[in-house]
């Protein structure tokens, strides 16, 4: 008896520190693109992560190329980039699926990607209305980019014309020991 209520509470102290461990801007379930299936974003604790509205009919879509790149080079070192497809501005067609075809067969992406949401404004989900409060800065265009700490704290906003390369810095920083 006293065993099993010692496993108990462990198994409870476990679950309410796994709790603690997801940073409020992570605290958020959003379904997969490629299968709409639940995804925790709490799965990404503890690590780096680039936040980014996509489309797939933008100018700017040929950063999927840069993106995946930085998430090849870094993601063994802590880096995760979370995608979040919109059509908020009139350049995202088709459903879940044949926006995830499109990105893998045209950009090899193979970063986490969800389900298409809007991303601004008063029906914008709810990650992007909490990195818009902690920045202070709104998603203008497709392809704009915030960016947290391990800690999960927003620690910069870019806007579409920032390449993924030219974030290569502020990442190595992010991710040293």
């Amino acid at each position: 008896m006293r065993t099993l209520l010692f496993l108990l509470l462990a198994a409870f102290a476990g679950a309410a520190s796994a709790q603690k461990a997801c940073p409020a801007t992570l605290a958020h379930t959003f379904p997969r693109l490629q299968d709409e299936k639940p995804q925790s974003l709490c799965q990404y604790s503890g690590k780096v992560a680039l936040v980014v509205n996509t489309a797939s009919y933008c100018g700017f879509t040929p950063q999927y190329k840069g993106l995946e790149a930085l998430y090849s080079k870094y993601k063994d070192r802590g880096l995760v980039i979370l995608g979040f497809p919109s059509n908020d501005f009139a350049q995202e067609k088709g459903s879940n699926k044949e926006i995830a075809e499109f990105c893998e067969n045209t950009f090899g992406v193979k970063f986490p990607m969800f389900a298409a949401s809007h991303v601004r404004g008063g029906d914008a989900n709810p990650l992007f209305k909490q990195l818009e409060a902690a920045t202070g800065t709104s998603v203008k265009w497709n392809f704009y980019k915030y960016l947290l700490d391990r800690s999960g704290k927003v620690v910069a906003a870019y806007n579409s014309t920032t390449t993924p390369e030219e974030l290569g810095p502020q990442i190595e920083k992010l991710l040293a020991p």
